[in-house]
This record gives C-alpha cells, structure tokens and sequence, in this order.
C-alpha cells in the first residue's frame, strides 16, 4: 500500500454536522475520523499552541496553514504508533483539514483521496441555530457568538470551499445534511461504504 493514507473528505459549512457524522462513523469498522478541531481544542490552553489556537479561534479565523499541517501530522504518526488508527486496513475521514488550497497542496504527499462527501445546506439561519446549541451543549464558547459564527461562513466560502475543485469532480458526493443524524449517516453510508470496501480487502482487521 502507497505511504499515503487513503481519505475520504467530510465537507460543508459551519453547522452541517461534519463533526457529528464523523464521530458516529469512527465507531463503524472500517472507517477512522479525525477532526481537525478537536486536535486544536485538545490543546493545553497555558501552552503556547493552545493560546495561539485561541487566538485565532475567539474571532473565528482559521490557525495559520504551516502550524495545522504540522500539528496534524504529529497526531497522526501518534494515534498510528498507539495503534488507534491503521492505515492498512482503515479508510481516514477527515474533518476539517485540507481546509484551503494552501493545505490540499502540500498534503498531496500525506493523503490518498478517494471520496469527498460534502454536506449541504441551503438555510443559513438553520445552521446558525445548530451552532448555538451545540455550544450550549459542548460549552464551546468559540461557538457562542452570533457575529463569530456568520464569520465562519463567509470564512468557510473564501478559503474551504475553493478545496471542492482541486480534487476530481467524479470523488464528490452531495448529501443533504437537513434531516435526523441517522437519517443522514445512513445516506452517507450508502455511499462510502462501497468505496471502502473497494480499497480495503479486510475492513474487520
């Protein structure tokens, strides 16, 4: 198998459920999440790491490109080397990273990716709302604000979206992320299932 980790992309704008759909497939044979935002929010706040993440993340700017490359490689060597993920017999859902063109280029080298599952949702005001619940729910104060969350979005237009088109149109695959979270993993299961079963010959290890 290629050095490169075989990925499937989870995508779409603030409050589409990409964090919740990926926690609930990494409990699936098979498949292995990773969230970029939880890699950032599992920082020690006093370390100089976790304040730079708060820094950017208080006004709802993304963490420079170099620093979250890295930091994501490191994680990933670690949940490697731990045996929590193996790349031999585990499809990778990514959460949250390659976020702009800047890190889908210089991850060519990390990442094989072979699916892109793009969450959509046309109500702006309907995500807005799941935002602020979940920071109720979480307490993830980084959510809290209203003014912070609409400037994820237009953040989320200018530097994720572009990532859609740097990959073959033929590996996207729109779901509709309006409905119940079984609803909607039950669709992307019908999906991606059979893209990890193509590349992988013993899911169950």
């Amino acid at each position: 198998m290629s050095d490169r980790y075989k990925s499937i992309l989870m995508f779409g704008s603030p409050g589409t459920g990409k964090g919740t759909q990926g926690s609930m497939l990494k409990h699936i044979p098979g498949f292995n999440h990773v969230a970029c935002g939880d890699i950032f929010r599992s920082l020690d706040p006093e370390s100089e790491l976790g304040r730079k993440f708060k820094e950017y993340s208080s006004k709802g700017e993304l963490v420079p490109d170099d620093m979250t490359i890295q930091m994501w490689r490191d994680y990933m060597k670690d949940r490697i080397d731990s045996g929590e993920y193996d790349p031999e017999s585990q499809v990778l859902i990514l959460d949250g990273i390659p976020r702009n063109l800047y890190q889908a280029e210089h991850m060519q080298d990390d990442i094989d990716v072979i699916g892109m599952v793009h969450l959509v949702c046309s109500n702006l005001d309907t995500m807005v709302e799941r935002m602020k619940i979940r920071a109720l729910k979480q307490n993830r104060t980084d959510d809290a604000d209203e003014a912070v969350i609409r400037n994820r979005f237009e953040v989320y237009r200018r530097e994720s979206e572009p990532v859609l088109g740097f990959y073959d149109p033929s590996l996207t695959i729109e779901i509709q992320a309006i409905g119940t979270p079984a609803e909607v993993l039950s669709n992307v299961l019908a999906k991606i299932a059979p893209i990890q079963a193509a590349n992988f010959n013993n899911p169950l290890g």
